[in-house]
């Protein structure tokens, strides 16, 4: 698992690197298409990376509650109602970052520049 969290940390070190240099300033002018480019990079990033965690965390807990229904036949009706209220709660966070990532996409960036 150490190499995964490695190679993630290695990734994330050289994309920022190779993407520094897009950030550069425009002789003090903003660009609208580059702000609007960003936005949608960004949020379909974060919708992505919420979906990944989510989808781990959603297995994991599945797999837990099949292992305390297994040792404990007796309690599957409590494990049950834990599991699916935290299967709503980690559900719910991913659908709020589709929220947010639609607020991002449609907002008229050239408005408010």
């Amino acid at each position: 698992m150490r190499k995964v969290y490695k190679s993630f940390f290695i990734l994330s070190i050289l994309v920022f690197i190779f993407t520094t240099p897009l950030l550069a300033e425009n002789e003090g002018k903003i660009d609208k298409t580059t702000l609007f480019k960003w936005s949608i990079i960004i949020g379909g990033g974060a919708l992505g990376l919420a979906a990944c965690v989510g989808a781990y965390a959603q297995s994991r807990a599945i797999s837990k509650a099949c292992d305390g229904i297994s040792r404990n036949p007796g309690a599957a009706s409590h494990i049950r109602f834990a599991l699916i209220f935290g299967l709503v709660l980690i559900e719910t966070l991913v659908i709020y970052v589709l929220l947010v990532a639609i607020i991002i996409f449609f907002v008229k960036w050239g408005k408010y520049i």
